[in-house]
């Protein structure tokens, strides 16, 4: 494979797009390599470098099919189990704490607080 095409920040011909630009219009790579870079110059580090592909090239994006809805639920739902006290938190649970709030910082006793 040669070398590949690089193109400055915002200055992209037509018939490009990065992932996301290509999700946005309901499209994906559809395994095709990268056709072309674009760069943003920036002033102490390297450039920030961003990957485009052929629209021509792309392809439809796959429907989502009633067992991928059923196994994304399932996975979100395992996100807002907490593995201590075993009940739906109603949220995410953050990966920091790996419980729910009310496990993590639990109330002082009433006891402690009259003293």
């Amino acid at each position: 494979m040669g070398a590949l095409p690089v193109f400055r920040w915002r200055l992209a011909p037509d018939g490009y797009a990065t992932r996301r630009q290509l999700r946005a219009q309901g499209l994906r790579p559809g395994g095709q390599q990268v056709a072309a870079q674009l760069e943003r110059p920036r002033r102490r580090r390297g450039p920030l470098v961003a990957y485009l592909y052929r629209i021509d090239l792309a392809k439809p994006v796959r429907p989502m099919t009633p067992a991928r809805w059923a196994a994304l639920a399932k996975a979100n739902a395992s996100r807002r189990l907490c593995p201590t006290c075993r009940r739906d938190a109603g949220y995410v649970i953050p990966p920091t704490l790996g419980m729910c709030t009310p496990c993590a910082f639990p109330e002082p006793s009433q006891a402690l607080r009259s003293a």
